[in-house]
């Protein structure tokens, strides 16, 4: 199984393409964030990132995209706008075809570091270690979209399960 985590932000959106290699196992294809220029207006900027993840998506056909699920925060204009990207990834999961889920950041954390308290520092050197990487993936968003891909792999399995 081929996964696509996003991250969303619109500003910073991570993203992380990564490859089921067997029962456990994971390969980085893709490690990366998408930014968009701060200068620029709201259609524009959600206009880009929207272009920029149709793209990824066709070049690396995942069958399945996860995205991080918004949740509140205090700064209501951030959230307005993690929001906004968030919906971008989701439509244009759907549109190509993808399987489209949503994990929320402690469910993430519980899947890849075995506590849905862990702090991004674990989160990434949990990341590192799962994807035999050399060194802790950078920048933070870029990991926590390939912990979202991970996260992906380790639980759509039972989700199947017991949905089947």
């Amino acid at each position: 199984m081929f996964v696509l985590g996003i991250d969303p932000g619109l500003t910073r959106c991570g993203y992380g393409c990564i490859e089921s290699t067997g029962v456990g196992k994971a390969r980085a294809v893709a490690l990366g964030v998408i930014r968009t220029p701060t200068d620029a207006d709201l259609p524009t900027r959600l206009h880009q990132l929207r272009n920029e993840l149709r793209e990824l998506i066709a070049e690396y056909r995942p069958d399945a995209v996860a995205v991080e699920r918004v949740f509140f925060q205090v700064n209501v204009r951030t959230a307005m706008s993690v929001g906004q990207a968030s919906g971008i990834a989701l439509v244009e999961a759907l549109d190509a075809g993808c399987e489209v889920a949503q994990y929320s950041p402690n469910q993430v954390k519980d899947a890849i570091a075995g506590y849905g308290g862990a702090d991004k520092a674990q989160v990434q050197r949990m990341v590192q270690l799962r994807l035999g990487l050399p060194t802790p993936p950078k920048p933070a968003d870029a990991a926590d979209a390939a912990a979202l891909a991970l996260c992906h792999l380790a639980v759509s399995p039972m989700t199947r399960r017991v949905a089947g």
